[in-house]
C-alpha cells in the first residue's frame, strides 16, 4: 500500500491553517435603549456586526438603560469565553471603562449600564463615546475588540453635575519635618525652693529629739578610731544617694540616675554593715 505523501501534506497543512486561522468573534448583536419602569417601551433594535459598525449615534438619558445583546463564536460556533466586555472610550481623553457580558454556555450574552454605572469623567464627557466588543479567552483563538458604534450620554441639565474628583497621582513628596514634643520640665522654682526649706526644716527638729532622748556624742572620736573608713563611707553614701535624686529631679533622665544610684546603693551596704558592726560591738561592752 502507497501513502500519498503530498495529499497527507495537504491535509496536514490545511489543518494547521485552519487552527491558525479560528478567532473569535459575534453575531446577532444589537443595541435598545430602555427607559425606567413597566411598560415603557424601548428603542428599536439597531443591529451591528463584526464588520459593520452603526453609523447613527446611540443616545440615552438618565432614566435609560443601554443594553446590548449577542451572541459570542469562535470559528463560527457559539460559545462562552472567559471575557467578553463592552468598553466605552472617551476618544478626548482616552479614558474607558469596561462591563462584563453575562454570558451563557450557547454564547448569548448581554450587558446594561445607565448612568450611575458610568465614571464621573466619561458621564461629563462632551464627545460621544467610542463603543467596542472585547472577546478574548485561552487557548489559539485570536481575540477580538470590534468598533461597534458611538454613544451620546444625555445629562439631566437640572441636576448639577458632581465635580471631576483630582486623580491620585504616585510620586515624591514633599520633605515631613518632625516636631517632637518638648521634654518634660521641673516644677517652678518657687514650689522647689519651698518644699526644699520644709525639708531642712526637719534636721533641727530630729537633732533636738536626739538629743532630748539622751543621744552620747562623747562616743564619736571612739567610733571613727575603730571604724572610720566605714562611718566615712555610710555617711558619704546617703548624701551621695541625696545628691542623686537631687539630680534626676533636677536633670537627669532615668538611665543617667541609675549607674550612679547602684555605686552609692551598693558602698551603703557594705559600709553600713562595717560601721553597725562597730555600733554593735560598743553595745555589747555596756557602753551607751
Amino acid at each position: 500500500m502507497r501513502l500519498d505523501i503530498p495529499s497527507i501534506a495537504a491535509v496536514v497543512l490545511a489543518s494547521i491553517s485552519t487552527a491558525q486561522a479560528a478567532s473569535w468573534s459575534f453575531t446577532d448583536a444589537s443595541v435598545t435603549v430602555k427607559g425606567k419602569g413597566v411598560g415603557v417601551p424601548e428603542t428599536p433594535k439597531q443591529k451591528f456586526s463584526h464588520t459593520s459598525h452603526l453609523t447613527s449615534i446611540v443616545t440615552f438619558g438618565p432614566t435609560e438603560a443601554l443594553r446590548v445583546v449577542l451572541t459570542t463564536t469562535e470559528d463560527g460556533e457559539g460559545k462562552r469565553p472567559h471575557q467578553a466586555f463592552l468598553t466605552l472610550q472617551d476618544t478626548t481623553t482616552g479614558l474607558e471603562e469596561s462591563y462584563p457580558f453575562d454570558v451563557k454556555e450557547s454564547g448569548k450574552g448581554k450587558v446594561e449600564v445607565t448612568h450611575k454605572d458610568l465614571p464621573n469623567q466619561l458621564l461629563t464627557s462632551s464627545t460621544p463615546l467610542k463603543a467596542s466588543l472585547v472577546i478574548a479567552s485561552f487557548g489559539s483563538s485570536s481575540p477580538s475588540n470590534t468598533f461597534v458604534f458611538n454613544v451620546a450620554v444625555n445629562r439631566d441639565t437640572s441636576v448639577a453635575q458632581p465635580a471631576k474628583d483630582t486623580p491620585l497621582r504616585y510620586g515624591k513628596l514633599s520633605e515631613i519635618n518632625h516636631i517632637f514634643r518638648a521634654d518634660p520640665k521641673s516644677p517652678p522654682l518657687v514650689i522647689t525652693l519651698v518644699f526644699t526649706g520644709l525639708a531642712l526644716a526637719t534636721f533641727p527638729i530630729l537633732l533636738g529629739g536626739w538629743f532630748a532622748l539622751g543621744a552620747n556624742g562623747n562616743h564619736l572620736s571612739e567610733a571613727m578610731n575603730k571604724a572610720p573608713v566605714a562611718h566615712m563611707l555610710f555617711l558619704a553614701s546617703i548624701f551621695g544617694m541625696e545628691g542623686i535624686f537631687f539630680m534626676y529631679y533636677s536633670s537627669w533622665t532615668l538611665f543617667q540616675t541609675l549607674p550612679p544610684a547602684t555605686v552609692a546603693g551598693v558602698i551603703a551596704i557594705v559600709s553600713g554593715s562595717r560601721a553597725l558592726g562597730e555600733v554593735q560591738a560598743r553595745r555589747l561592752a555596756g557602753k551607751r
